[in-house]
């Protein structure tokens, strides 16, 4: 019954899809239950739809969303442009299950310019559609605060919640405030500032809000050489201030020519599950926008899909009219009256390296604060880093790190220490006296302690690491293999760590014969390799300075007479060292183990 109702869902939806027209248009995927699973855009509708049902996907979110769709609905409309917008919005609107989710961060603060008589200008978080007019939002808070300091030394206005109509001015109502008497408000709420006045310098921050400081610093500019010429120097004065305060804040936002005018620049980064886009609007030169945002995918969207939607999203939301789009690669896009640009060299090139530095530090930011919210989130990440460069089967969840140490062969031993989900298993941190070596041969000591270590696990049937990282170059990963390969039959991928003459990890090797494997020095994933070369080196060290020390002891109580065992621990006990014991005096020493056996101590200690 089953089979038969799948196949008449299937006759269905193959009679839709075969009679779609071949137009640019929208499509709508719904489930069983009437609920809008995914929105599309297509240039020809029949064709794209066809795509998901004439061919097996490789991924599996998209197999997931096809065994799914009970009924499709579509829209057409007159081009890709209409199709792309519409999209966006239903997008929105609906926020189908296997669509891409907007991340839109609603912390970011805009500056807002008040639909009020005396209009007022504030940062904000909310955005309330009663006429005021938003500038951003700024996804770098500093560069916000900049504009509006230099907004408050160039124009006193207003920062009181006065209601300040015509009516209640003439009333008078209002008593001016402390701001009004250390001039940075001239107090229009007494009548002191005309509204036109006001309203003047509202217009002209409008321009600065929308990056216009060009014309903006031209007026000033003209003003100033009229008053000049008027001899009015002390009004002139003042606005020569207002002219250098813009210039000086053109000089530092300018990143190219000024004749680099009304501009949009887009840039994207993708990881497993996410993209993200920077969107930078110019203006006579410089950055009057700026902005990045993350996608959530779904259902393993292409880069170009994703930037496409982006671009939509943005330009709606900034109102952008620019007629020229700066990106990193080709796009089969087209909007109308709009030229898309991918840069070769010069400003429009700088500007798209700047776009991509900002969207790879916005990455870089996001996956920091999502680590520190789940570290689970790095430790997964990392060990897909390490199974990506090295080519392996399956996830290095158990790594596990040798390391010998010796001084010309005297006390050899060595560590073993055990690292699980890139985290220090220390409970599972192993020591080894090596026993069948004589003399300083690492080699072949190296050689001991593999084998005594895996063998032993095989006959308690334990768990075998996923790799095995040695200490050392191609020669210690040579004798490991052998032991793991060629002696116990054993397929345990072997990392060899390199270290330069200032005894620093310089490489990674891989492979037989060993290749060096390009892990960038300073990534998160270099310095994991180096803090497990780094901690078996030290509990290996730290070991070998034990028995050497207990061994000094050794030989300095073991052979005096009548000092045995019990005699010596009481000793060790009581002075904690054989240097304390020396400086004890005859009857300290007699204390504790009597005369006569102190006089030997004292006599063999001097």
């Amino acid at each position: 019954m089953e089979n038969k109702e799948k196949a008449i869902a299937n006759d269905y939806l193959r009679s839709i899809v075969m009679n779609l027209p071949e137009t640019p248009g929208i499509y709508q995927y719904l489930d069983s239950e009437g609920t809008i699973i995914y929105v599309g855009k297509a240039k020809n509708l029949k064709r794209r739809v066809y795509s998901y049902f004439a061919k097996e996907h490789e991924s599996r979110k998209t197999r997931v969303l096809v065994t799914r769709i009970a009924d499709i609905r579509y829209i057409v409309v007159n081009t890709e442009e209409d199709a792309l917008l519409l999209e966006n919005n239903l997008i929105k609107k609906y926020r189908p299950r296997y669509n891409v989710l907007l991340k839109d961060d609603k912390s970011y603060p805009s500056i807002c310019v008040s639909n009020e008589y005396f209009p007022r200008v504030f940062k904000t978080r909310k955005l309330i559609r009663d006429g005021s007019t938003y500038f951003g939002p700024y996804s770098h808070v500093p560069s916000m605060m900049a504009m509006l300091e230099l907004i408050k030394r160039l124009y006193p206005l207003r920062t009181c919640n006065l209601a300040l109509t015509p009516e209640n001015i003439t009333a008078g109502k209002f008593k001016v405030c402390l701001e009004y008497h250390i001039k940075n408000c001239k107090g229009p709420c007494i009548g002191a500032q005309s509204h036109d006045e006001y309203m003047k310098s509202i217009a002209e921050i409008r321009e600065i809000l929308k990056g216009n400081t060009q014309s903006i610093s031209n007026a000033l500019m003209e003003e100033m050489q009229k008053l000049a010429e008027e001899l009015r120097f002390e009004e002139a004065q003042k606005v020569k201030e207002k002219y250098e305060l813009i210039e000086n804040y053109r000089s530092k936002s300018e990143v190219v020519s000024s004749v680099i005018h009304n501009i949009d620049v887009f840039s994207i980064e993708t990881d497993e599950s996410s993209a993200y886009i920077n969107y930078l609007h110019i203006t006579n030169g410089c950055v009057n926008q700026a902005f990045t945002f993350e996608y959530k995918m779904r259902v393993n969207e292409s880069k170009e899909e994703l930037l496409q939607l982006g671009i939509v999203e943005m330009r709606e939301r900034y109102q952008s009219q620019s007629k020229e789009i700066i990106v990193p690669f080709e796009l089969d896009m087209e909007m109308n009256g709009v030229t898309f640009t991918v840069p070769q060299r010069g400003d429009k090139k700088h500007l798209l390296e700047l776009s991509l530095l900002n969207v790879k530090q916005y990455k870089v930011d996001r996956l920091k604060q999502a680590e520190k919210l789940n570290p689970e989130q790095r430790s997964a990440r990392l060990m897909k880093e390490i199974q990506t460069q090295l080519g392996l089967d399956r996830l290095p969840v158990h790594i596990e790190c040798f390391d010998n140490s010796n001084i010309q062969g005297s006390d050899a031993v060595a560590a073993c220490v055990v690292f699980r989900k890139t985290k220090p298993s220390k409970k599972e941190y192993r020591k080894y006296n090596i026993k069948t070596v004589t003399g300083p041969d690492d080699y072949a000591s190296m050689q001991e302690v593999v084998r005594r270590r895996y063998t032993r696990i095989l006959e308690e049937q334990g768990e075998l690491p996923d790799v095995i990282l040695t200490d050392g170059g191609k020669g210690q990963m040579e004798v490991v293999r052998q032991v793991i390969e060629d002696e116990l039959h054993l397929n345990i991928p072997i990392v060899g760590l390199a270290k330069d003459n200032r005894h620093r990890t310089s490489e990674v090797l891989f492979g037989f014969p060993p290749l060096t494997i390009g892990i960038k020095q300073g990534t998160p994933l270099f310095h994991l390799l180096e803090q497990i070369q780094d901690e078996v080196h030290r509990f290996a060290i730290t070991f070998h300075r034990d028995k050497r020390s207990k061994s000094q002891v050794a030989s300095a109580l073991d052979s005096i007479k009548g000092i045995g065992e019990k005699r010596k621990s009481d000793l060790l006990r009581t002075f904690k060292s054989v240097a304390r014991i020396r400086k004890a005096s005859l009857q300290e020493i007699a204390a504790v183990i009597g005369e006569a056996a102190a006089i030997n101590v004292k006599e063999a200690l001097k």
